[in-house]
């Protein structure tokens, strides 16, 4: 684990590059391994909802309904509460509405947040986990001056869950802690949230509903923060920010029966990953190495020529993230999206016929 401080041009991370590159234009037709948004998905019930929120299209959005539907989903009050037009929308909001002098990112993470300090005019600093240690985090990595801090939990892409009490170690007097729990209603028992606690000082929170019922297209999450908190990244929002289809999507979402749905499928996510995993150990005699434990929908694996074998599994019909774009990995990685155990299994077929092409 090290400190690090990009330069411009510092390296080839390319930012902004997310999964959905993988799947645009001619990717279209591949099987979709990039994306991190659970297959099937929205549900009909979650269809009909939205649709029957178009006749009100008329009326500028109230938020107000899934505003308290988000803060009784959490046992808090309103006023702890900010919905966004998705987590990446926040993560903008906290780099221009926030005065920060040192921000830090734990690396590697989903990449957005360190894009929008950069934008707003920060110079970022970064902790990079290490491979030899698990990715997993030491809060004595991280500066004491630092005072703002943003890790992902579980995260995107290592698949790994911190436990929560190693990240509110991070908390100080004076910093900002933002903890992107973007996939946490992908574990099961969401173990080690951090969601609905409010004796972590300077904890923000954020939520994004888009992965596990399938709204990328919607743009729906939220802030949990203290309410001074929330007062000034509402500041920072245009005026009705979250279109009323969105709405809609989040009250229902945060239902008991959207709970209880999200609950089951966690589980059995959890069973597929295990499943995927399995036929990843398989190709161990092939250098291929899997990041354990993973834990969320997601797994990261390297192996020799992991550029070829993504190439190779394109034109074998799949769509694989590649991860040299995420700081503190190289061309060597690549991550999956769980799948169905049918779409795991022709997968790994094609992995198969991958790696031998790419060792020719």
């Amino acid at each position: 684990m090290r400190l690090h401080t990009p330069t411009e041009g510092d390296g080839p991370h390319d930012l902004r590059h997310h999964g959905d590159a993988e799947v645009r234009d001619e990717g279209s037709a591949l099987t979709d391994l990039a994306v991190n948004v659970r297959a099937d998905t929205p549900p009909a019930w979650l269809r009909e909802r939205i649709a029957e929120s178009l006749g009100g299209l008329a009326a500028y959005p109230d938020g107000r309904a899934a505003r308290a539907a988000v803060a009784q989903r959490h046992a808090l009050p309103m006023e702890r509460v900010l919905l966004t037009a998705g987590a990446a929308e926040a993560f903008v909001l906290l780099a221009r509405a926030l005065k920060v002098r040192r921000p830090v990112v734990v690396h590697p993470q989903f990449t957005e947040p360190e894009a929008a300090l950069r934008d707003a005019g920060h110079t970022v600093d970064r902790v990079l986990l290490r491979e030899e240690d698990g990715f997993r985090l030491d809060p004595a990595a991280v500066p004491e001056d630092a005072d703002l801090v943003v890790i992902g939990n579980p995260t995107n892409p290592t698949s790994v869950l911190h436990p929560a009490a190693s990240i509110a170690e991070l908390a100080r007097p004076g910093r900002t802690l933002v903890v992107d729990e973007a996939f946490m209603d992908a574990v099961p028992g969401e173990r080690e949230a951090l969601a609905g606690r409010t004796d972590v000082p300077g904890l923000v929170v954020l939520r994004s509903l888009t992965k596990t019922w399938g709204l990328a297209g919607l743009r729906i999450g939220y802030v949990l923060a203290a309410p001074e908190t929330v007062t000034e990244l509402e500041r920072a929002q245009p005026l009705w920010p979250v279109s009323t289809p969105a709405l809609a999507a989040a009250e229902v979402c945060v239902s008991p029966r959207a709970l209880a749905e999200a609950a089951h499928a966690a589980h059995r996510i959890a069973a597929d990953r295990a499943h995927l995993v399995a036929g990843l150990r398989e190709f161990a005699s092939d250098g291929l190495c899997v990041a354990e434990p993973a834990e969320g929908p997601f797994v990261l694996v390297r192996l020799p020529r992991a550029t070829a074998v993504r190439g190779h599994l394109r034109g074998l019909g799949f769509a694989v993230r590649r991860g040299d774009t995420f700081p503190g990995l190289g061309e060597e990685w690549l991550r999956l999206a769980v799948r169905d155990r049918a779409t795991v299994n022709r997968f790994l077929q094609a992995l198969d016929r991958a790696v031998t092409l790419a060792d020719r």
